[in-house]
């Protein structure tokens, strides 16, 4: 068996152009630390900077055999292109923002339609009954943070738990809300509720 912690950056590059998954494994684990560091410091959000970094490596599996790296640089390489795709989520979010902006100030004008008003109904039922599936405890949570605007060491109080515990509880339920609906429409979700 190979031992590819042994081999450099140049070699295990070889070694991935050719479809070798030992050496595709190697540089996922020399790099994964210092790239989700560098996205998490740049995006600033847990989940977003994984997204990223599981992208760019699911990337670099798929595109192994036109893999032309300059120099042998691969700690380079890959630093440039987990910057180029915190740039693309950017962009995506700037987009996504100005969507719901203007979705936004079409409702605050009163020129919102019925279609509108029909789509933001469907919408919001479809939101809710995402809520209403969450885990009993993390719903009602949740739904104390978001409808009652109840601080975290409220909701704490109220229901005897811990604020970590009330922090975990809202974070996971965001996660799973985020996983189900799409980003459209949970940026509705934190946006109106």
């Amino acid at each position: 068996m190979d031992t590819y912690t042994l081999h450099t950056d140049e070699q295990l590059a070889v070694l991935l152009g050719e479809g070798n998954r030992g050496a595709f494994t190697e540089i996922y684990n020399r790099y994964k630390g210092i790239l989700f560091v560098h996205a998490f410091r740049r995006l600033e959000d847990r989940a977003q900077a994984e997204d990223v970094l599981h992208d760019l490596f699911a990337a670099l599996w798929a595109g192994r055999t036109e893999l032309h790296i300059h120099s042998g640089n691969l700690g380079g390489y890959l630093y440039a292109a987990i910057r180029n795709r915190i740039l693309k989520s950017y962009a995506r979010d700037a987009n996504a923002g100005l969507y719901i902006s203007s979705i936004a100030s079409a409702i605050d004008s009163g020129t919102a339609t019925t279609d509108h008003r029909v789509r933001e109904n469907q919408l919001r039922q479809h939101i809710e009954k995402e809520i209403a599936l969450l885990p009993e405890k993390m719903r009602e949570v949740f739904i104390l943070s978001r409808t009652n605007h109840l601080s975290h060491k409220e909701i704490a109080g109220q229901l005897g738990l811990s604020e970590k515990t009330v922090k975990n509880h809202i974070n996971h339920a965001l996660k799973l809300l985020r996983k189900k609906l799409g980003v459209l429409r949970f940026i509705y979700l934190l946006m109106f509720y």
